[in-house]
């Protein structure tokens, strides 16, 4: 075990003893499930984490959302120009989504 690791655990330990970890919220319930953190890096999932609690969606997510529902207009349309219109509208949003994550890679290097 890594001095690091000491020195946390020996930290946790005393908060436990002082009663600090009682009553936290969620405290007694399972941990939440979160699939789709398995597919970001640690520090990206807890970062889209805190702003899901404080109610902020990230741009990429409401980007992708938005890519989303279009698809699923595009999908019902019939109408050749309309197509042609959701299709631009579809590749325009995926542009700004991609833009959108490709900015956050490089700001968290």
């Amino acid at each position: 075990m890594s001095w690091l690791s000491r020195l946390a655990e020996r930290q946790i330990q005393k908060a436990r003893l002082r009663g600090q970890l009682q009553g936290l919220e969620g405290e007694g319930k399972p941990l939440p499930d979160r699939p789709g953190d398995a597919f970001v890096s640690p520090g990206d999932a807890l970062g889209f984490r805190i702003m899901a609690d404080a109610g902020v969606l990230p741009e990429e997510i409401t980007l992708k959302k938005q890519a989303a529902a279009q698809r699923a207009r595009l999908a019902g349309l019939t109408d050749e120009a309309a197509r042609k219109a959701a299709q631009a509208e579809l590749a325009r949003l995926e542009m700004r989504q991609a833009i959108a994550e490709e900015s956050r890679r490089k700001f968290l290097r």
